[in-house]
């Protein structure tokens, strides 16, 4: 008696990017790591920022639009590179 093919679950596509954010927001990612420590729960920056998507996701659309008026608009692309002294 031949035992039926049990198939594994596929793992997600993986997508590696860059982007800038100003260093005091920046530092709020070692701030959560530090808080999530202190609660038992260690994380990674990315699992942050992950989290942080899923929160936003589950936002109404007004609770949305409010967050993304405190986000200041950045220009894109790399930061000039600092002058050697």
């Amino acid at each position: 008696m031949a035992t039926p093919k049990v198939e594994k679950a596929k793992k997600p596509k993986m997508v590696r990017d860059s982007f800038t954010i100003p260093k005091n927001e920046y530092d709020v990612l070692d701030v959560l790591k530090m808080r999530a420590a202190k609660l038992g729960s260690p994380v990674k920056k990315t699992e942050l920022i992950r989290a942080g998507m899923k929160a936003i996701a589950a936002l109404s659309d007004a609770a949305f639009k409010a967050a993304l008026s405190a986000v200041p608009s950045l220009k894109t692309g790399r930061p000039a590179k600092g002058k050697k002294a």
